[in-house]
């Protein structure tokens, strides 16, 4: 057993500025289950939303941010996140974070905002379109060399431990976690006071996605084993813009680029958007994605277009530096064709149930970014939201922390189990696991996503119980691998989506049902569940 005054799971924008800041009151392990840079903070493109001009105000990216999120967002949540973003911003600034600049009338730099979808106001800060990973990486370099952090890449976080699994107390908290050393096979145990989860979103459990392949819904599969409440997990927001290319199956085409001028159009080269919303390609992203959907349906064809050809060639190149080489690759010339594009799962708003200092309802266990729900996405997410969320909520949580349990704390001396395999034996038929693994995303695909039906959900439920049952079965008799590990992980939270939506009997945001296609005020709040 080892023993950290900071837990952290997930090495993306939450986790690393929370450990950067909680180093200076003690040590932290940052547990990471592939290279600490394989992150969905890595893949954003866009940027992160911030009131950053005299044109604009915390009002009005706050009344965006309700607006986008359906009547589902507390505002005194989303004015705190807001409010709080440009001393975030500031800290990513000091940490070496290099944000695009442009020339003021006055001559002195200022930053180069864009504008995305569902935005009144240009607000979004980037580094060409690969922000994320220019944060990713500063902040990484941030980390590994501030005193007090171990980075454990390879490690895989198991499972939550709780004072109950150990029959120590009748009201739960969280006392550590379990994980695999990929490299030895061996599971460590972890002790710690705080446990915060920052494992990003479950983006992989969808056939079609934008996300890496580490986006399996761990934190929040953890967090619902341990009891923990989980909330609104129907709300999964669809990207409208991947690239449709048999080679580049998971390439985002970020909404940066409707921001810049990039019209939607058909196959003939119809501009179909201002049919479904008057704010053309620039509205929320639910409502692009549907439109979309609508469109292939309607026309049979696989994909639609987006076409930015009408903008300077130099421009593209410069402020699309990687969708031009990218597309590129795959004879696609950006600067005179449209891009094929189809929706494709992006992002969860649902989550562990927070409050806006990210405490969860297991003491001793705080949970940050898009595992979380703090209500900032509401029923949709505004675009560029999240790393805002991730930056912020991040410190209040350290704040919290401290406050629960302050700096001079030291973890009791409570001895952990160490981990027991039991009677297993080596997995032999991993084909079992990819074929479930293959079916979890087809069947979520397939009845579970854009638009959705009661019967299409319960299809859904009754097949996903099955394998639920077939992976236990697995988890119980073999020894654990991470194939192993991501597929249980997929399969509880695959279920939570599934339970989640048969709840909602409405439309509202992200959640379209075909048997209650309007929005109804009596289904106004939050979907809880809790094991």
């Amino acid at each position: 057993m080892k023993k950290y005054d900071f837990l952290v799971i997930g090495s993306g924008i939450s986790g690393l500025s929370f450990a950067i800041r909680a180093a200076k009151y003690g040590t932290v392990a940052v547990v990471t289950k592939r290279e600490a840079a394989m992150t969905n903070t890595s893949w954003a493109q866009g940027g992160i939303a911030c009131v950053q001009s005299e044109e604009d105000s915390f009002d009005q990216h706050v009344a965006d941010t309700l607006d986008a999120g359906a009547g589902l967002c507390p505002e005194p949540v989303v004015r705190k996140i807001v409010s709080d973003g440009p001393a975030a911003i500031q800290e990513l600034v000091d940490w070496g974070v290099e944000f695009d600049l442009k020339k003021a009338a006055d001559g002195d730099l200022e930053p180069a905002l864009g504008r995305e979808g569902g935005h009144t106001q240009r607000r979004v800060l980037h580094h060409k379109d690969t922000t994320g990973r220019e944060i990713e990486d500063k902040l990484l370099e941030e980390a590994r060399e501030t005193e007090g952090i171990d980075l454990l890449e390879h490690h895989f976080a198991i499972d939550l431990i709780t004072t109950t699994k150990l029959g120590l107390d009748s009201e739960s908290r969280c006392v550590g976690i379990y994980a695999l050393n990929e490299a030895t096979g061996d599971v460590l145990t972890l002790r710690s006071d705080r446990v915060l989860l920052c494992t990003g979103g479950a983006g992989r459990v969808y056939l079609y996605t934008t996300n890496p392949m580490v986006a399996s819904g761990d934190g929040v599969a953890m967090a619902w084993r341990a009891g923990c409440e989980v909330a609104n997990m129907e709300f999964v927001q669809f990207h409208p813009t991947c690239l449709y290319h048999h080679e580049l199956k998971s390439f985002l085409i970020t909404e940066a680029m409707r921001g810049e001028g990039a019209e939607l159009i058909d196959k003939d080269g119809r501009h179909f958007m201002k049919e479904y919303d008057p704010r053309g390609s620039l509205a929320p992203r639910d409502i692009v994605a549907r439109a979309i959907d609508r469109e292939i349906k309607k026309t049979g064809g696989p994909c639609v277009f987006l076409d930015i050809t009408h903008k300077p060639a130099e421009f593209i190149k410069d402020r699309f530096p990687n969708i031009y080489e990218t597309c590129l690759s795959v004879d696609i010339d950006i600067t005179k064709q449209p891009i094929p594009v189809v929706p494709a799962a992006h992002y969860q708003c649902g989550g562990v149930k927070t409050d806006v200092n990210g405490m969860t309802s297991l003491e001793g266990l705080w949970a940050v970014g898009e595992v979380a729900c703090t209500g900032l996405h509401g029923a949709n997410r505004l675009a560029s939201n999240s790393l805002l969320e991730g930056v912020v909520v991040s410190k209040l949580a350290l704040a919290n922390c401290l406050e629960t349990f302050p700096a001079s704390h030291s973890s009791e001396a409570i001895d952990l189990p160490e981990w027991e395999s039991g009677d297993v034996s080596d997995v032999d038929e991993l084909v079992v696991i990819y074929h479930n693994w293959d079916e979890i995303r087809r069947l979520m695909w397939d009845y579970v996503s854009i638009v959705r039906t009661s019967k299409r959900l319960q299809r859904a439920a009754t097949r996903l119980q099955n394998l639920r049952n077939e992976v236990q079965e697995f988890y119980w008799n073999f020894k654990i691998t991470s194939e192993l590990l991501e597929l249980r992980n997929l399969v509880d939270v695959a279920s939570l989506v599934v339970e989640s939506a048969t709840g909602r009997k409405e439309s509202r945001g992200l959640h379209y049902t075909l048997d209650y296609p309007e929005k109804d005020d009596a289904w106004q709040h939050d979907t809880v569940l809790k094991k």
